[in-house]
C-alpha cells in the first residue's frame, strides 16, 4: 500500500513507523502497547517498517559502537527498558537493520494482527537478549513463538517481493516525512495528524489520542 492508498483510507488508521533495531522504539514499546489496548476497535493499527540503517554491509567500528551504546544507555535511563550490553563487545557485528525490517513484513503479510507482537519480540531478542536478528536463522527461532508457519515465513522472506515491500515501507516513511523514530502518525479519511515524533510516555499522549478516538 502506498502512501496515496493510506490517503483513500476510511475511518481511523494509526501509522507507527519504527525499526526493530531502533532503541528508542525498544523503548517506546510499552508506550505503543498502551496505545494498541486504548484504540482497541476503534481504529486500525498499521506497522511500518523505517530502514534505520538498511544494506549496511560493514562492521562498525570503534567511533559507531561508542555512539550507539551512548543511545542504549539514554534509552535504560529514561524508558527503564532492559538492554544486554555484551553485543558491543563483537567487533564484527554489522548493524543491518534491513533483515529484521523484512522478517516483520513478512511476519505481516502472513498475519497483520501479530504485526506488534511480532515486531516487539524481535526488539526484545536484540536488546534485552543479546541476539543477533540480522541472522535468519534467529528471526526464524523468534517466529517459534508465533502461530506462524515456518516455511511460509521463510519463503516470503527470501522472496524478492517481501524485500520489494520492505523497501516501500522504507520509501512509505519518507513520503509522510518521517524522519524520526519511533512516529505516531492519526490518518482519519486523509487527514494527517502527528501524534508524537519520537519517545514519549502513554501519561504523554494519552489525552490527544483520546480526544482524537471522540472526535
Amino acid at each position: 500500500m502506498g502512501h496515496q492508498d493510506f490517503l483513500k483510507l476510511s475511518g481511523k488508521h494509526i501509522l507507527y513507523f519504527g525499526d526493530p533495531m531502533c532503541s528508542w522504539c525498544w523503548g517506546f514499546s510499552a508506550t505503543f502497547k498502551h496505545i494498541i489496548e486504548l484504540v482497541a476497535d476503534q481504529g486500525e493499527v498499521h506497522m511500518i517498517m523505517t530502514g534505520l540503517r538498511p544494506h549496511t554491509s560493514q562492521a562498525w567500528d570503534d567511533e559507531l559502537r561508542f555512539y550507539i551504546r551512548q543511545h542504549w544507555q539514554t534509552v535504560a535511563q529514561e524508558t527503564g527498558q532492559s538492554f544486554d550490553f555484551s553485543r558491543f563487545e563483537d567487533a564484527d557485528f554489522i548493524y543491518n537493520t534491513e533483515p529484521a525490517c523484512r522478517a516483520l513484513v513478512a511476519a505481516r503479510t502472513l498475519d497483520s494482527k501479530l504485526s506488534f507482537s511480532f515486531f516487539e519480540a524481535l526488539q526484545h531478542h536484540f536488546y534485552a537478549l543479546g541476539e543477533d536478528i540480522t541472522k535468519q536463522d534467529v528471526l526464524v527461532s523468534i517466529l517459534h513463538k508465533f502461530s506462524l508457519d515456518q516455511a511460509a515465513f521463510e519463503a516470503l522472506f527470501q522472496q524478492i517481493s517481501t524485500q520489494d515491500q520492505t523497501q516501500a515501507d522504507f520509501k512509505l516513511a519518507k513520503d509522510f516525512n518521517v524522519t524520526g523514530y519511533p512516529s505516531v502518525l492519526l490518518l482519519e479519511n486523509g487527514q494527517v495528524q502527528v501524534l508524537t515524533r519520537g519517545y514519549q510516555t502513554f501519561e504523554s499522549l494519552r489525552p490527544r489520542l483520546q480526544e482524537w478516538l471522540n472526535d
